[in-house]
């Protein structure tokens, strides 16, 4: 299982990353969730990012979801962040 993120300004695509989701029996779903995410901002040189509960229904229905510019605890030069969980 993987997390893909990717970088849009308008509906052009800027950046992509992924990191793998590591699943464990002794650590939450959503925990390494979480990690993988944070593996992703890091790669993109991403500042953090503010999860609403908008998120959590997209990413909990289609398994993945959007943030807005606005969703960033700095000023971003892009429009979207869009992660999806892709299951290999």
């Amino acid at each position: 299982m993987r997390l893909i993120g990717k970088i849009y300004a308008g509906e052009q695509l800027l950046k992509s990353a992924q990191a793998d989701v590591i699943i464990k029996k002794d650590i939450p779903f959503n925990k390494s969730l979480d990690m993988a995410l944070i593996n992703i901002c890091h790669s993109l040189n991403l500042p953090n990012i503010f999860w609403l509960s908008k998120n959590s229904k997209e990413f909990s229905k289609y398994q993945q979801t959007i943030f807005s510019s606005e969703q960033f605890s700095d000023p971003v030069n892009f429009t979207q962040f869009h992660i999806k969980l892709i299951e290999d």
